[in-house]
């Protein structure tokens, strides 16, 4: 089988509102290397989207996965409970920084803001809800909402939700500063909706989808403020940045800030589909029994491959790791940014292994250029390594390797990309 022959069963069968990045179909993985059915070897610098930080079939996590497949693989937790779910849970609350936490269980990250949303719906008594541009935050109809960004995610489904209000999100790249969003707020508060009314403020420790951008620390700061004058409850989206990607266990740890409720998924079970929101239990408890829940929401087999993940993290020091792998990968960008004959890049940036560079047209500028990176994403896909790209005007490439990626697979991939950014330059 070719990959041209699966293309065409694809184009066929599955609808085009489904984006592939690229028309290579797998057929095996190990760690971070990736092998397509032509028997092409990739090495893979994208991670699943932020979801394989403990690598593509880690032994661990198959055999906690093969071991629970032996025992049962569902009965609704709704309906009989097992410790799986439970044990999660509690792991989730021992690790989050929030005191008396209590946590629950779905299956995807869109489903974890959702219920998010509902939690401090239940919680507050109130409705609305703020989040910034350029986050992202789901395709659901409520996190598609809540998603900071028009194109592709909104186009084509109608007007979103009402009691969703964005303001901008701080960005040197926008021109944009921590008090230009605070000021933002403060307008939103006076024009259009005011404080008594608003539930929740929601954002990403960092901006995954919108660019890689960290949230200053300022901000965090600020808002926890805002909302505690105000009786809102602070959410922090750690769907793509959650699980030692950011080389903290979780990305606002590094603001010092505490949330009141934060969103998991993609890493947390390795490759299954798992998520959760973890919260004070005070506001946890806030919605009716019922109200909470789903048919597949913490599948037990996901829940085994959860408990084997973060049994990695602290086995094999994943967090320290990723401070590793981000320190090598920003020198190395570094050192290329000061290349004359690979095309120009700019505002190397991110917090452990969530690393990110501009695409730009000429040195020393932030002028952005879609298709340069365009180029650079297809010059590195021919030449075996598969790379994202993301941000407000797609000019911005995102690094998400393995954190369990080898030190020889990383300076090949690196080789690659370095190799690619070059052969992009016209």
């Amino acid at each position: 089988m070719s990959n041209i022959d699966l293309q065409t069963r694809r184009t066929t069968s599955v609808p085009r509102g489904i984006a592939t990045a690229y028309p290579k179909f797998v057929a095996k993985a190990a760690n971070s290397e990736i092998w397509d059915v032509e028997g092409n070897r990739f090495v893979d610098f994208a991670g699943g989207i932020a979801v394989l930080n403990t690598g593509h079939r880690h032994p661990k996590v198959i055999e906690a996965v093969k071991a629970q497949l032996d025992a049962y693989t569902h009965t609704a937790f709704q309906v009989l409970p097992y410790e799986p779910y439970v044990e999660v849970c509690e792991r989730l609350c021992e690790l989050a920084p929030i005191e008396n936490a209590k946590a629950i269980l779905f299956s995807t990250g869109a489903e974890a803001v959702e219920n998010a949303i509902k939690i401090a719906r239940a919680a507050t008594g109130r409705a609305g809800v703020i989040a910034f541009t350029g986050g992202f935050h789901g395709r659901t109809s409520m996190t598609m909402a809540l998603t900071g960004k028009v194109a592709p995610y909104k186009v084509k489904f109608g007007i979103s939700p009402p009691g969703v209000f964005h303001v901008p999100f701080p960005a040197e790249s926008m021109d944009v500063t921590v008090e230009d969003s605070i000021k933002a707020l403060e307008y939103l508060f006076r024009a259009d909706i005011g404080p008594d009314n608003v539930a929740a403020i929601i954002l990403e420790p960092v901006q995954g989808e919108g660019g890689f951008l960290p949230a200053p620390k300022e901000l965090f700061e600020t808002l926890r403020a805002i909302c505690d004058q105000h009786g809102i409850l602070l959410i922090a989206d750690e769907v793509q940045t959650g699980f030692a990607r950011t080389g903290k266990m979780f990305g606002v740890e590094h603001s010092g800030v505490q949330p009141d409720l934060m969103t998991v998924a993609k890493s947390m079970a390795g490759g299954f589909p798992l998520s959760g929101v973890i919260g004070r239990a005070d506001v946890m408890d806030a919605a009716e029994p019922g109200g909470l829940g789903g048919t597949y929401a913490g599948s037990p087999v996901a829940c085994a491959a959860a408990l084997a993940v973060m049994d990695v993290i602290a086995e094999e020091k994943l967090i320290d790791r990723a401070n590793v792998i981000g320190d090598k990968v920003k020198a190395r960008l570094e050192a290329i940014s000061r290349s004359n004959d690979a095309v120009p890049i700019a505002a190397i940036r991110g917090p452990g292994a969530m690393v990110a560079f501009d695409i730009v047209t000429e040195p020393g500028t932030h002028e952005p250029d879609a298709v340069a990176t365009k180029r650079v994403t297809a010059a590195a896909l021919d030449a075996g390594l598969v790379l994202l790209s993301c941000g407000v005007f797609g000019n911005t490439i995102r690094i998400l390797n393995p954190l369990t990626i080898s030190d020889a697979v990383l300076d090949e991939g690196l080789d690659l990309l370095e190799a690619a950014l070059k052969t992009a330059r016209q």
